[in-house]
């Protein structure tokens, strides 16, 4: 890798915009080419330089994201601004930082008022999508494929294009490019984009140079917010899906470690209903061990032997889900699974951090036997890894984090004793895991990660225990008041829901019941009221007190209505009522 921090903009695409088409040109490849995209029929097609009317309105953009149809007709995704984040074996390797949405319709007078506003909020559901962080593309390598993947292919697989080679677990604008890959010719101008998190560190230790790559990649299957998506589908995706590569360049030598993390893969929901810790909910209507049986199919052939690590709780409302897990497990006798249960927050307690080296031990035979990938500088394939981790907790974020930083830096110190005779500890500046978790949490939670100052340092601190005091505040506000919209937004990006532009009745449109508003109210009058007795004393103090214990007792019996009914009062998603709401 050569890596760079600067922000570099290179033009690569130009639109061209009329009033009947948009004209896509690809300025730097030579080709007379030029995509036409009729903003009428909506027909896209391949046509040259000089079909480009001269009065067109030229804007530079970096890439294609696609195209989706709202309640005003189709619009056009197009990635406006990116910053360099590094290059990998000379690819340059691109986060898209701004996006521009552009109409297809040149006018919405043909919309009812209910319509234009529905518009406006499917419009702000993408404009929320794509203002999250973490959007990378490249226009000549393959960043959905780990090392190892793209080692063992056939020359016919290198000639595909980025688009259709692609892993479609980690394409995020694959519904939007749907069109554009119904038409090979067009393929080139379309960006399949990744989530996640991309970070490159040049290191230099003792006059050795090498180079260190983390690549995070979320799965669009199954995509969704905290406690709106939990466990699996009746597919065997598994909610917030991520798998992580952690890669070490050296002397034209390259090692790969690849781990993933999922939430526990059966039929399991955790709604929010105004509570701290909603109750896990493990449905009694389904079969488990279908999804189960068809989630680890697909991990073993995507990735080999699989090593479960489920850090949850072993008592209170966790327990159940950890028992569950465990006998699904015997009972699938695959000798390719194997499963190991740590009671995460029981051994770590009082601030015993030094208690994860148990886990560590018992999980160090299994990680030398799945070994890592390993090219030498010749491109002779040294070593293979043999399988993987599965890391979880309940959200797959905070004490996951924590684990599979420990393994990739015992990975890596194996990596650079074969590469590079120099003590590990000296990497510390270089390892950028907490950064990784951040930006994990960020899109699943809603809020940075927590405990990432052990992640980060090696040690828990105080005040990394009061930041995780408010990240919880803040997740708890999203969680109750705000994930519903934002699992909207994800349905609608990526497919799950589709805008009807002649439905007669819009989900959007819930009609709310008398409680939602009326109950809050009369909490805070006779909150109000209780305080101002309070402050202003009546005649007698017996007086005062009747008052007072009369308000109190209307606010407190208010707030445990409000309460008992919480799963009124929070922010449900309008759009997709199906498996994410067992």
């Amino acid at each position: 890798f050569l890596y760079t921090a600067t922000s570099h903009f290179c033009v690569t695409l130009v639109v061209h915009i009329t009033p009947e088409k948009f004209y896509v040109e690809a300025c730097d490849d030579g080709a007379d080419d030029v995509l036409a995209i009729d903003r009428v029929s909506t027909e896209v097609t391949l046509t040259v330089k000089k079909d480009v009317p001269p009065s067109a309105v030229t804007r530079p953009i970096y890439g294609i994201l696609g195209t989706i149809r709202l309640v005003a007709g189709t619009y056009l995704i197009v990635i406006t601004k990116k910053k360099k984040v590094g290059e990998i074996f000379s690819h340059a390797i691109w986060k898209a930082t701004d996006f521009d949405i552009l109409s297809y319709k040149k006018t919405m007078l043909h919309l009812t008022d209910i319509q234009l506003q529905d518009n406006k909020v499917f419009l702000s559901m993408l404009n929320h999508v794509l203002s999250v962080d973490g959007f990378y593309f490249s226009t000549t390598y393959d960043l959905t494929h780990t090392l190892q993947r793209l080692a063992n292919t056939s020359p016919e697989f290198q000639e595909m294009s980025l688009l259709e080679r692609a892993d479609p677990r980690f394409v995020w604008n694959g519904h939007l490019l749907r069109e554009f890959a119904a038409q090979p010719e067009i393929h080139r101008f379309a960006t399949p984009v990744m989530h996640g998190f991309i970070t490159m560190h040049s290191c230099s230790i003792n006059g050795k140079c090498f180079d260190w790559l983390l690549v995070s990649r979320r799965s669009c299957f199954r995509a969704g917010v905290r406690y709106y998506v939990r466990g699996i589908d009746s597919e065997g995706h598994a909610a917030n899906f991520v798998e992580t590569e952690q890669i070490v360049h050296y002397k034209g030598s390259k090692a790969s470690f690849v781990q993933t993390r999922g939430s526990i893969p059966f039929f399991w929901s955790q709604r929010p209903n105004l509570k701290y810790k909603p109750k896990p909910q493990i449905s009694k209507s389904v079969n488990h061990m279908d999804g189960f049986q068809r989630h680890f199919d697909s991990q073993i052939i995507s990735y080999g032997k699989q090593m479960i690590v489920n850090l949850v709780n072993q008592k209170g409302s966790e327990k159940p889900l950890e028992q569950t897990f465990a006998k699904m497990v015997n009972s699938m006798a695959n000798g390719m699974v194997r499963y190991i249960a740590f009671d995460f927050h029981k051994e770590c307690s009082r601030m015993r951090w030094d208690r994860l080296q148990i886990l560590m031990d018992q999980l160090a035979e299994q990680q030398d036997e799945f070994s890592y990938f390993l090219v030498d500088s010749d491109g002779k394939i040294v070593t293979q890894q043999e399988g993987i981790f599965r890391s979880n907790c309940m959200d797959c974020l905070d004490r996951t984090n924590v684990i599979q930083s420990l393994l990739a830096r015992r990975s890596l110190q194996a990596q650079l004793q074969v590469n590079i005779s120099f003590l590990f500890n000296k990497l510390e500046e270089a390892f950028s895991w907490a950064d990784n978790a951040n930006a994990c949490a960020k899109q699943y939670a809603g809020t940075g990660a927590l405990k990432t100052d052990y992640t980060r340092t090696g040690k828990r601190t105080q005040w990394g225990l009061i930041m995780d005091g408010w990240n919880s505040l803040i997740r708890y506000y999203k969680n109750n008041f705000s994930d519903g919209f934002r699992q909207d937004a994800i349905d609608l990006f990526l497919g799950n829901y589709s805008v009807d532009e002649v439905e007669p009745a819009s989900p959007l449109h819930v009609k709310k019941d008398w409680k939602f508003l009326a109950l809050p109210i009369i909490m805070v009058v006779a909150f109000s009221m209780c305080i101002i007795c309070l402050l202003m004393a009546g005649d007698t103090w017996t007086e005062t007190l009747a008052y007072v214990l009369f308000w109190g007792s209307a606010s407190f019996g208010t707030f445990a209505i409000i309460l008992y009914n919480g799963k009124d009062f929070v922010d449900a998603p309008k759009l997709v009522q199906k498996e994410k709401m067992d």
